[in-house]
């Protein structure tokens, strides 16, 4: 049998398919595996350039099979896609993988570390913890209102002290529905409690790390914002600009160009939604605390006079991940030029 240069790897639960194909192209093999054959096979074969779609595991199965001397490079699937053949079969995928392995313009995933994976879990668990709570204070604030308690405004804490007062009160909520009441309020301040917890932990981190406090000198960055990009973004060398890393988070515009016109539309939301999400409330903070009252108008104050208020928040999460991406590849701290916050990154 020939030997394979390249291996397209279609990953999943219990079974896998992979596509070899010779340095010319042309299909070696095309075999399924089930989940117990897979580091074996690939401990046998001579060392290839492997290719998987990148996914939640991807990074699991890269490690260990780079562990054999392979050259292992995760794909974006939506790169994958233009070349599947007909009908999505496991085959056609590994097929479609392997293809898209061998293009000299393909852009690659990196594989994260178990360290980065363990850093990021806080920041997903904190965020799940933040939406349990968000519908659980929802729906107290739904079953209080069946009986005739409106609470204005939002916030946990406002539908909680509004429960409890309710509650003290015997005419106002049946004693049938206090035991259910109670929970509610005390599932909401037991999940508040842990995510203060996650908060801590992540602060303490904040403070041991260098790169972290030196992330913490450019506005709108402060230690959640700061140990997010650390533990979730590979490393600045990844990506060729500030533009690049930009791209990645998704905070540059969509682009339709045809006929050599160029239409720029909303931003693309390409990247990891939690590290975009920080960014952008961090820009809200900067952004909030703008005096328009300067006698030298800033870029952000110009930009905040002639855009609505969220696009203006958007730009301004752009422009502060430009100046992470420069610190964190050439060093040094934030520091504004002529007062002007912002106004003129290093980038």
């Amino acid at each position: 049998m020939k030997r394979a240069a390249t291996i397209g790897l279609d990953i999943a639960k219990d079974v896998f398919q992979a596509h070899g194909a010779d340095k010319n192209g042309e299909t070696v093999f095309n075999r399924k595996l089930r989940r117990s054959e897979l580091l074996e096979f690939f401990q046998n074969l001579p060392k290839c350039t492997i290719g998987i779609e990148a996914c939640g595991t991807a990074h699991h199965w890269a490690r260990s099979i780079k562990r054999f001397g392979h050259d292992v490079r995760l794909i974006h699937p939506l790169y994958v896609k233009p070349f599947v053949k007909r009908d999505k079969t496991d085959a056609n995928d590994a097929e479609a993988i392997n293809e898209a392995l061998t293009r000299k313009t393909m852009r690659f995933v990196a594989i994260k570390s178990a360290e980065q994976q363990a850093a990021a879990l806080s920041f997903r668990l904190r965020s799940l913890l933040i939406r349990q709570r968000a519908q659980m204070a929802n729906s107290l604030r739904s079953h209080l209102a069946e009986f005739g308690i409106i609470i204005a405004g939002s916030g946990f804490v406002r539908v909680t002290a509004a429960a409890t007062e309710a509650l003290g009160k015997k005419s106002v909520i049946p004693r049938e529905a206090h035991a259910a009441f109670n929970h509610f309020i005390d599932q909401i301040k037991a999940t508040n409690d842990r995510i203060l917890q996650l908060e801590r932990q992540i602060l303490d981190q904040a403070k041991h790390d260098e790169t972290i406090q030196r992330l913490m000198t450019i506005p709108g960055v402060g230690p959640m914002v700061a140990t997010a990009i650390t533990s979730m973004a590979p490393s600045a060398s990844t990506f060729r600009s500030a533009r690049h890393f930009a791209a990645w988070v998704g905070l540059t515009p969509r682009n339709y160009s045809s006929g050599g016109i160029q239409v720029l539309g909303h931003v693309t939301k390409m990247g990891n939604g939690q590290l975009r999400a920080l960014l952008v409330t961090g820009a809200i903070s900067v952004l909030n605390h703008a005096k328009a009252e300067d006698q030298r108008p800033s870029w952000l104050i110009r930009l905040k006079r002639r855009r609505p208020y969220k696009v203006a928040a958007v730009a301004l999460a752009n422009k502060i991940a430009r100046v992470v991406w420069a610190i964190l590849m050439r060093g040094g701290t934030y520091e504004a030029s002529r007062g002007d916050n912002l106004a003129r990154s290093p980038v």
